[in-house]
């Protein structure tokens, strides 16, 4: 992906679709890797996703199952 602010923009897609996907996660594990940091904008994003998971108005799931 390596755009700026990418897992930014992968918690959007998942705040959207209410559902934290394993291809969601795996692309956002391999930008942490990639990058080797993470900017204010991309862990203020993860806050708030863990923050929606926490208050179950996130799923975790095995696929999107479309």
């Amino acid at each position: 992906m390596r755009t700026r602010y990418a897992i930014r923009k992968l918690v959007e897609k998942a705040l959207d679709i209410k559902k934290l996907t394993p291809e969601i996660e795996n692309e956002i594990n391999s930008e942490l890797t990639q990058l080797g940091y993470i900017s204010d904008v991309d862990y203020e994003a993860l806050e708030l996703l863990m923050s929606e998971m926490d208050a179950g108005r996130i799923q975790l799931v095995s696929s999107l199952g479309y």
